[in-house]
């Protein structure tokens, strides 16, 4: 990678790490490095003078990518890139095609993704856990990471006691109801226990039944679980989503005994109130349950057994848990707990935490009844789609994409305030406009038919929007390689964005097929494969579908 060779040689020449960044002014080059101001400082020089020094060095070095450098202000150092690079880059992105920009990790990651609980529909919530995982995945697979993807869903807890507690006293078979009636069920414990507080105290009963073997309700949680995973697949199909692997929590019932006694045995685990609790060094954080007053196991033990199993498994070298924001505490217990126990060495834990989605009047709640599900927005999108094209197929890429892109292009770490016409905006930065430049783009390389893109000569001069794009294509690896390591997808929608906008520019300023000049023809036209290829890179990095046509 480019910067990464040009951030060698200028550490080497100076001395010291160096970081590097793209100017937001083009005029100040394509790479710029405040290394001397920090030398400078360090060593009690002029800064501007130590710039200079390590800019006479690096000329010597003749790097074969720089066309000149220069030194600026207090005393950074502005590397300006020849053109004949940026043209070469054209070429391997034409050449590598789909692979470019592609890694060679030999490093092994587990991402932890979606894992919605069983008895209740996909909700609009449940999107961002999906989608941001599945993105992660796809980054770090294209870097060349050997990726382990894990659905990890809620089917175990209190809450399935509630449901258990709801089916018997209702008398209903779950095999003859669908998620919407497992949920409504729900929802309405929750409303009559408001009044009637016993009511929670007999679905811990239940769940206490199910975690001792109670044939009944063993029976009863499988029927649950199946009509649940049932409806998982559907949406997953309908979102273009596989995950390697469905691992619930009731998977680690019979693992987290002996992570209890571990605790005990290693002193790590006491008494209090009743509860067997981890309280950790110097009250760093609330103490963890690992069982509760009742005996019961919970979400904080069964995720020490989780983490456990996983590094003996697959012996990962980053274990990646993606949930909502609300989880933040838990994990920051989990992660520590497991320290603590030796479940992990030099395995790497990160929770990629996710801001929720809000209704105007505050968060959703599923007990309150308050949750949109997914598939109603799905539905919706890919019905106004169909006002750009009345094509079924393109409809559905076009309405599923812009609910994917709306989500991704912002921090994960963010809220989203559900607005309907704002997630389901056709128009500007949103997917469709991405998969309408790329389709643009292959609608121009079709009419070029047989015509040859080619290399420019020397003489060739390149306007300000053709220059624009050039400056801006060979940062494709640099900005996965970000996105992969400060898990944000969104870094990948503003690169996308920002090339369609240059693109569209150029487009409206300049003819491709009908230029001035056989070259500037042929130009415009490598330039146009190049920027199609790009989009289309990172649109399926993204998950999200491309269209030859629109």
């Amino acid at each position: 990678m480019l910067k990464e060779e040009l951030q060698k040689l200028v550490e080497k020449v100076a001395g010291s790490s160096a970081a590097l960044e793209h100017p937001e002014n083009p005029e100040h080059g394509d790479y710029s490095t405040s290394v001397a101001l920090v030398l400078g400082k360090k060593l009690g020089k002029d800064p501007r003078e130590v710039a200079e020094e390590i800019s006479l060095k690096l000329q010597t070095q003749s790097a074969k990518f720089l066309a000149r450098i220069e030194v600026a202000g207090p005393g950074f150092i502005n590397f300006f890139l020849k053109k004949d690079f940026f043209v070469q880059e054209l070429q391997e992105i034409a050449k590598q095609k789909n692979t470019y920009g592609r890694g060679r990790s030999n490093k092994k990651i587990i991402i932890e993704y979606s894992s919605p609980n069983i008895a209740k529909p996909f909700g609009i919530g449940h999107l961002r856990s999906t989608i941001i995982g599945q993105a992660i995945y796809n980054l770090h697979k294209f870097l060349g990471y050997k990726c382990i993807g894990i659905n990890y869903p809620g089917d175990w807890g209190t809450p399935h006691g509630k449901i258990l507690y709801q089916l018997y006293r209702k008398k209903l078979s779950p095999s003859r109801l669908t998620v919407e009636d497992l949920e409504k069920l729900y929802i309405e414990f929750h409303r009559e226990a408001e009044t009637n507080p016993a009511m929670e105290e007999a679905a811990r009963a239940w769940f206490k039944k199910l975690e001792d073997g109670d044939k009944k309700a063993r029976t009863v949680w499988e029927q649950t679980r199946k009509v649940s995973f049932k409806e998982f697949a559907r949406i997953y199909k309908l979102l273009g989503v596989k995950i390697d692997y469905v691992i619930g929590e009731s998977f680690f019932e019979d693992k987290m005994g002996k992570i209890i006694e571990e605790f005990k045995q290693k002193g790590l685990a006491r008494k209090s109130e009743g509860a067997l609790i981890v309280p950790f060094p110097n009250d760093e954080l609330p103490p963890g349950i690992l069982l509760k007053s009742d005996g019961a196991t919970t979400y904080f033990t069964r995720d020490l057994a989780n983490i456990k199993y996983r590094v003996k498994r697959w012996k990962p070298n980053t274990i990646v848990i993606e949930t909502g924001v609300e989880q933040l505490l838990h994990f920051k217990q989990v992660f520590l707990a497991c320290k603590l126990a030796g479940y992990v060495d030099k395995q790497q834990l990160v929770h990629v935490y996710h801001g929720l989605y809000h209704s105007k009047e505050g968060k959703f709640s599923t007990r309150r009844g308050q949750t949109i599900h997914l598939e109603e927005v799905l539905k919706e999108a890919i019905e106004r789609a169909q006002k750009l094209s009345p094509d079924k197929k393109i409809a559905k890429a076009v309405g599923i994409g812009a609910v994917k892109y709306n989500d991704l292009s912002q921090h994960p770490a963010g809220d989203i305030v559900f607005d309907w016409e704002k997630i389901l905006n056709l128009k500007g930065n949103s997917g469709p406009y991405l998969q309408y430049t790329y389709a643009r783009c292959k609608s121009i390389a079709r009419k070029a038919g047989n015509s040859k893109f080619q290399i420019p000569n020397s003489k060739l001069q390149f306007s300000k929007e053709e220059l624009d794009i050039l400056r801006l294509v060979y940062r494709f690896s640099e900005v996965v390689k970000e996105a992969a390591e400060k898990f944000s997808p969104n870094l990948l929608c503003n690169f996308a964005f920002d090339l369609a906008q240059r693109y569209n520019l150029f487009y409206n300023t300049h003819r491709v097929l009908q230029a001035e000049t056989k070259e500037a023809k042929g130009f415009r036209l490598l330039l146009t494969v190049a920027v199609a290829q790009l989009l289309k890179n990172s649109l399926l990095l993204l998950g999200i579908k491309t269209l030859e046509r629109m």
